[in-house]
């Protein structure tokens, strides 16, 4: 089909918006990963906008994992992250069922609860959270760490997951239970695996913000001894100790470390993020 002269020059300016908006997001990402293979005289050399100097410095890389303990960080986050993330998966997706398929008197506030709790600032919670955890000995432990991202996560999986069950026919269940199967063996052998799309988005976008979180972590760890940190805690902790010792090559380094698994990630579950939000919204 033939575009007209209008539809021809809206569809080269959306090109054109959309080309500057790649520039300005990859941008940053190939000057990381470019500064992060310099020493120091180069930045120091009135040459930081330009790219690096042969030999490459590959060493950064080795020296801020070592030195800089970000092996520990990067376990830390490993760890941190998929355990928060199925614990959040799994009591987003077992609350969502029964809200969106059991529903009782009452389910339509508690609904509204949970998904006006994405509303409240974190800040907000961050002393009254403090307290908490350190009067049952959770503070500066990476149980209590995982607890509270995998609570802080159920709002969002819960308002993705209840519009996708509610598109789910209902004459699975009812077949499941004709077989003999119960409740729970009806949601766990049956309806959490049709829900996979919805679980996948839930599960990245929570992994995306888990992996990127500093306030929380800052706030609920302070070893001296620096075994705990996550990555983000372990960059900040890292910047303040270059105030006394300028180190830029690891510095970025650090932030490529951290950049990758998340980037790799994304690119490959990009199709399933998409679909699974929209999953719910067909019936």
């Amino acid at each position: 089909m033939k575009l007209t002269k209008k539809e021809l020059l809206v569809t080269w300016v959306v090109r054109l918006l959309l080309l500057v908006w790649t520039v300005a997001v990859v941008y940053p990402l190939i000057w990381t990963l470019l500064s992060s293979l310099k020493d120091n005289k180069q930045f120091y050399g009135n040459k930081p906008w330009v790219l690096p100097e042969f030999p490459l410095q590959w060493s950064n890389f080795s020296y801020v994992w070592t030195e800089y303990k970000f092996g520990v960080y990067f376990l830390n986050s490993v760890g941190v992250t998929f355990a928060a993330t199925a614990l959040a998966v799994l009591l987003s997706a077992m609350t969502a069922y029964v809200l969106a398929r059991y529903p009782f008197k009452g389910s339509g506030v508690l609904y509204f609860l949970y998904v006006s709790a994405m509303m409240i600032p974190l800040i907000l919670s961050l002393i009254p959270l403090f307290f908490l955890l350190d009067g049952i000995g959770l503070t500066n432990n990476l149980i209590g760490l995982i607890l509270v991202y995998g609570a802080g996560a159920l709002p969002f999986g819960i308002f993705v997951l209840v519009a996708f069950y509610k598109s789910l026919p209902r004459e699975m269940e009812e077949a499941a239970a004709i077989d003999g199967s119960s409740e729970a063996g009806t949601f766990f052998r049956i309806m959490l695996p049709l829900s996979k799309p919805g679980l996948i988005t839930v599960a990245i976008m929570n992994i995306l913000t888990i992996w990127n979180e500093y306030i929380l972590g800052t706030v609920i760890m302070n070893d001296p001894l620096k075994k705990i940190y996550t990555l983000p805690v372990g960059i900040a902790v890292m910047q303040g100790e270059m105030q006394y010792r300028t180190e830029w090559g690891p510095l970025f380094a650090g932030l490529v470390i951290s950049m990758i698994p998340i980037i790799i990630l994304y690119s490959i579950f990009q199709r399933q993020i998409t679909g699974g939000i929209t999953a719910g919204a067909v019936k």
